[in-house]
């Protein structure tokens, strides 16, 4: 039994008339009374009572169609199912993000993609950018927000943004708010980095520029994440340079400087493996990067 042979069956079924059934079908009645009657002869069961002037369902007919609208419903099911995994209507994406991103556009992007397609079921996990470089080629996430970017031949790389880097200082420090700070003026206070490891990380990108200044940063506190660094600084143990993005959410215990001269900048980018051609992953950085224009 086929699909083409049930979908006959059940028009049958449902009009009791061969004659119907064929107008219904859009075909002629003598194929269609053929391919009944093969499909009896491969079930060896007699589908329906056939009298002069009308015909009913068997025992066998009726539980044929009871089970056979129960298959096309299914198919039909599957079929939108499918259709709509394709347009990218429904599913999943698996985002990873660094923790900075959070402070930023992220939040904006997630937001819009979900009033567009409010049935893809997102996972949204925290990692650094070595953590997330290795789930992109395991495929364990589907995009990476990092910063700058994940640089790897089997990965395509967005830029959505760049910021400058700003400073986080205890606010117990006598500056004042507001007013750019030149780090050569704090250079007796700690710089908290982030991550410790594994490196190279953003905490070097920090270092580099730091040392393209001639800052000292021979004292330093080691991290691991944003947060636990910005929780050292809210009690006094030393300073944290950060993406200026981290700035709009304040925090008590600590506050947010401009640098003069400027240190340098970060950028934020979402990365996806370049062999991905699946289209949540298109219609999600579509969005990205109409939220980042938006931003700048």
């Amino acid at each position: 039994m086929n699909f083409k042979q049930l979908t006959y069956f059940i028009a049958v079924a449902e009009e009791l008339h061969f004659g119907r059934a064929a107008e219904r079908l859009n075909m002629a009645q003598p194929p269609l009374s053929r391919q009944i009657k093969q499909l009896e002869e491969e079930l060896e069961a007699t589908l329906f009572n056939r009298g002069r002037s009308a015909i009913s369902l068997t025992q066998a007919g009726e539980r044929l169609l009871q089970r056979g609208k129960s298959i096309m419903t299914q198919l039909e099911d599957t079929r939108l199912e499918v259709r709509r995994l394709g347009q990218g209507a429904e599913g999943r994406l698996r985002i990873g993000f660094v923790g900075s991103a959070t402070f930023g556009i992220l939040p904006n992007i997630i937001k819009s993609y979900r009033a567009h397609f409010p049935e893809v079921n997102l996972s949204l996990l925290p990692m650094n950018n070595a953590q997330l470089h290795r789930a992109l080629i395991s495929r364990e996430i589907d995009v990476a927000f990092a910063r700058p970017a994940l640089n790897d031949s089997e990965f395509v790389t967005r830029q959505l943004l760049e910021e400058p880097l700003i400073a986080a200082v205890p606010d117990t420090l006598d500056l004042e708010s507001g007013k750019p700070i030149d780090l050569r003026t704090l250079e007796s206070a700690s710089f908290i980095l982030y991550p410790e490891h594994p490196r190279p990380s953003f905490a070097d990108v920090v270092l580099s520029y730091c040392e393209a200044q001639e800052i000292d940063t021979s004292k330093r506190i080691w991290t691991m994440d944003l947060q636990t660094a910005l929780s050292l600084v809210s009690i006094g143990e030393g300073i944290c340079i950060v993406p200026e993005s981290v700035g709009s959410a304040k925090r008590n215990g600590l506050r947010y400087h401009k640098i003069t001269p400027a240190l340098g900048t970060t950028a934020l980018s979402a990365n996806y493996r370049l062999d991905e051609q699946g289209l949540h992953i298109n219609n999600f950085i579509k969005i990205a990067q109409r939220v980042a224009r938006k931003t700048i």
